[in-house]
């Protein structure tokens, strides 16, 4: 029978790759769907940590309020710009090597904001993430002039456009690493009433974007029928797929508040660096988006250079000397 750390393993692997599935489906339907997902899910969360996490307001905060509105803002716009990126061009294996770029915009403002030093191997796998993000970067851009030759030069800008959005999502989502840090520092670690004001706060900023979500959600509601096994119902699939991305999607998010409790961290770097490749093979082969050599190239160093900044060899040898010692 699988322990509490194995099944959290196993549920983060299978919840968060379906997630990146049911995201990918509906970005194929509707490359616009991204703030209607994402409105979606703020909403199906924050309703969740509003009833069970916060019993209905009977519980008072551990955090001040105030403390979290800079963490909302910034997640709000890091959410929504991840998603609203892959309106302009950006393929999703590109999207996914981009944010497992994280670490290169965590060590820039590290180093800016904070003042830390690192060693030599960090810089190293840095060069390395930055060298791979860079190299599946051109490699998209040439896809799309070979693929639209006639549009070319349109293209291109609009791709320009959202990796300029998903730098700024990266580098902002550093910021709010930082800045959690601070707050946990002060006040402790509540990480779920920190789930729900970062997902119910920030619902009066979709007003903003209303037009948007409901147009998409038209178009679900008008996308081709699917037939529902054992009760034979015939649903819109993009309402289908919407309901496998909130669902899944929460389940990621639980599975992986799980594991940082159960496991240490070289095993949750392990396993979200294991998830996010595996999600970018199945994106590869099931939709059969390009991926070129120089691509693959590109994957293996944003994900060597995750490992290596993670000393992952160095905490695996940590790990069995400690295990020796015991042993004797």
């Amino acid at each position: 029978m699988l322990g509490k750390a194995e099944l959290a393993i196993l549920v983060v692997i299978l919840g968060c790759c379906s997630n990146v599935v049911f995201l990918e489906l509906l970005v194929t339907e509707a490359p616009g769907i991204g703030n209607l997902v994402t409105f979606l899910q703020f909403l199906i969360i924050g309703a969740e940590g509003f009833i069970f996490t916060m019993k209905m307001g009977s519980v008072s905060p551990k955090v001040p309020f105030s403390a979290w509105l800079t963490l909302v803002v910034m997640y709000f716009l890091v959410s929504v710009t991840n998603n609203y990126a892959l309106n302009f061009n950006i393929p999703m294996p590109l999207h996914m090597i981009f944010r497992a770029g994280s670490l290169l915009a965590n060590m820039i403002l590290g180093i800016i904001l904070l003042g830390k030093q690192y060693n030599l191997g960090k810089y190293v796998s840095v060069m390395m993430i930055s060298i791979g993000i860079a190299t599946c970067t051109i490699m998209s851009a040439q896809n799309n002039k070979v693929q639209n030759s006639e549009g070319a030069d349109a293209d291109n800008f609009w791709l320009a456009v959202g990796i300029f959005l998903l730098t700024f999502a990266l580098f902002m989502s550093a910021r709010m690493g930082i800045y959690q840090e601070v707050i946990y520092g002060k006040y402790g670690k509540h990480p779920k009433e920190a789930m729900f004001f970062l997902h119910a706060l920030p619902l009066p900023g979709f007003i903003l974007l209303a037009p948007d979500i409901y147009n998409h959600m038209v178009i679900s509601l008008n996308s081709s029928p699917l037939a529902v096994p054992v009760i034979n119902v015939q649903v819109p699939c993009m309402v289908l797929y919407l309901l496998g991305n909130i669902i899944t999607q929460y389940i990621c998010i639980s599975a992986v508040f799980v594991l940082t409790t159960e496991c240490a961290s070289l095993t949750v770097t392990l396993v979200v660096t294991l998830r996010k490749f595996l999600s970018l093979l199945f994106s590869i082969w099931y939709f059969q988006n390009p991926f070129t050599f120089w691509h693959w190239i590109g994957t293996f160093l944003v994900f060597g250079g995750t490992i290596i900044f993670s000393d992952i060899p160095g905490l695996i040898r940590k790990q069995r000397e400690a295990q020796e010692k015991r042993t004797q």
